[in-house]
Parts: structure tokens; C-alpha cells; sequence
């Protein structure tokens, strides 16, 4: 196992690499110049003298290796500049936003776990009846739907017609409610397709009949069938809790949750480089270190995986 982990940490050290150089790159790719653009969103006159000035502090006069170097040393520490619309520090923007994101990310994520393994567990013990049909049919028709629009639904009948529940912010402990679910219905639609799929599949192997044949109870044997059901939805897994970080965008933005999508879209609008170059870089940090996790659990459940690398 040891062997495995310290493989898998050293085949993500060029991925990460990559990825770094991708999101400092992305000023460079942008048509604006970047000292141009800090002087207009602070309503300076982007004179040549001041335009010179800017790109000197901004440290765009130097050679794009120096700038790439220092902005990966100084990202690794934490460091990820100042922000072009209130010249604060791009970290401290970001841990501001952070915690409303990871608490709509859990509170959605607690959903998708509760309600994929009871839905799935349920198709699976009435495998082919109407039960299992209906709960195909809502799973379908979750999945096709658009989050945005399932979102505008939600807030229309629970906020405005029922007046149960907060339209937007985060004022109270109910105003998470409606987020979470419009996050976790997407997800909930693949995990029961995914979970139910396999304990169909695995239901049907020789040890399962074997358990059955030995009079086990049926509690225990399926136990067993979804333990050996998750290697695959671990690994979906793995990648949904940064898709459920970084996938945030459109419903803070339906809701007004005050999270790090909404920053970013924020930040898109007001050219705002720094806080868009961190942003991305972080996300996809996130991507690449839940992928490495999510592959160690799996390889942890079923030794088998050690052996592919």
C-alpha cells in the first residue's frame, strides 16, 4: 500500500506542474493588459506614465519564466496577489468566500449520500417492480432537467407560493435548504443509477447464491452486495466533491449565496486577473488531490488496484 501511494503522489507532481503553468498563463492570454485593466476598474486614467507604473508593480516588465517562478513560489506560500477591484489580499478574498461554499457543498453532499444509498437500496430489494420503475422514472427525469431551472422552480413554490423558505442570502440556517437541493439533485440522478446498477449486477454473482444457499440473512447478504457495489461510486465520488466546490457558480448566483462561484463570477465581470488565476488554480488543485484520494480509498477496499500500478 505504501508502494501504491507514494506512486500515485509522485504520477500527480507534472500534473500539478501543468496546471499551474495553465492558470498563470491565462493573463497572458487575455487580448486587455493586465495594468491597463487594475487602473480602469479603479477608475485611473490609463495614461502611458501610468500604465508603465502599473505593469513595474505589477511585475509584467520582467520575463514571463521570472513572473512564472515567482508567482508559483509565492503560490505555494499562500500568496496569490492583490485584488485589481479593492487591492486586498487575493487569500484573504478567498477564505472570506470559502466557508458558505463548504457548507453548501456539505449540507449537499450529505443529501446525496442519504438519499442515492436509500434509493438505491430500495431498487435493489424490489428489483423490477413498480417501486423500482418509479424511482427509474424520477431519477431519469431529475437527471434531464436543468439546475438553474430546478433552482428558479424551488424558489418559485417553497419561497414564493408556500413562503416557507428564504428566496436568496444567508440569513438563517433554512437559507441553505434550497441551494443544497437544487446542487444535489444532479448527483443524486447519477449515484442511484450508478449504486443500483452495480448491486444488480453483483446480486446475481456466485457468492451471493452461495450466501443465500447457506441461509444467510438477507440484511447481511446485502451488506455484502453493496460493499462490493462502491469501488466505482467511490471513485465518481472523488471527483464530485470538487465538482460540488467548484459547481457552485450557477446556483450561488441563482441564490445570491455569498460563496467563491459567486466571487468568481464576480471577479469575471470585473476583469478581476488575480482573484480568477487563483480561483482556477485552486479548483483544479482540488480536482487532482480528491482524484489521488478517492483512488487510495478504492485501492484500500480492493487490493486488486494496487497491482495496475
Amino acid at each position: 500500500m505504501r508502494h501504491y501511494i507514494i506512486k500515485r503522489l509522485l504520477s500527480i507532481v507534472p500534473l500539478l506542474i501543468g496546471i499551474s503553468f495553465l492558470a498563470f498563463i491565462l493573463i497572458n492570454l487575455t487580448e486587455s493588459d493586465p495594468a491597463e485593466v487594475a487602473l480602469r476598474v479603479n477608475e485611473i486614467t490609463p495614461t502611458e506614465t501610468a500604465v508603465a507604473e502599473m505593469r513595474e508593480e505589477l511585475g509584467l516588465d520582467k520575463p514571463f519564466i521570472e513572473r512564472y517562478i515567482t508567482w508559483v513560489t509565492s503560490s505555494i506560500k499562500g500568496d496569490f496577489g492583490n485584488s485589481f477591484i479593492n487591492n486586498q489580499p487575493v487569500i484573504d478574498e478567498i477564505a472570506q468566500a470559502l466557508p458558505a461554499t463548504l457548507l453548501l457543498a456539505l449540507v449537499s453532499f450529505v443529501i446525496i449520500i442519504v438519499v442515492s444509498v436509500s434509493a438505491s437500496i430500495i431498487c435493489t430489494m424490489y428489483e423490477g417492480r413498480m417501486i423500482d420503475r418509479a424511482i427509474r422514472g424520477i431519477v431519469f427525469f431529475g437527471e434531464a432537467m436543468p439546475g438553474y431551472w430546478i433552482g428558479l422552480l424551488l424558489m418559485w413554490f417553497f419561497s414564493i407560493k408556500l413562503n416557507l423558505l428564504p428566496t436568496s442570502g444567508m440569513s438563517s440556517w433554512t437559507s441553505v435548504i434550497l441551494p443544497a437541493v437544487t446542487l444535489a439533485l444532479a448527483y443524486i440522478s447519477t449515484y442511484v443509477r450508478l449504486l443500483r446498477n452495480n448491486m444488480v449486477q453483483i446480486k446475481s454473482e456466485n457468492f451471493v447464491l452461495y450466501a443465500k444457499a447457506r441461509g444467510m440473512k438477507e440484511s447481511v447478504i446485502l451488506k455484502r452486495i453493496f460493499k462490493n457495489s462502491l469501488q466505482s461510486a467511490i471513485t465518481a465520488l472523488g471527483m464530485s466533491i470538487p465538482k460540488l466546490i467548484a459547481g457552485t457558480v450557477i446556483v450561488e448566483n441563482i441564490f445570491a449565496w455569498p460563496g467563491i462561484g459567486r466571487l468568481s463570477v464576480t471577479a469575471i465581470f470585473n476583469y478581476d486577473y488575480p482573484v480568477i488565476q487563483a480561483y482556477v488554480f485552486l479548483m483544479a488543485v482540488l480536482f487532482v488531490v480528491c482524484n489521488l484520494l478517492a483512488d487510495i480509498v478504492t485501492a484500500i477496499l480492493d487490493p486488486r488496484m494496487r497491482k495496475e500500478v
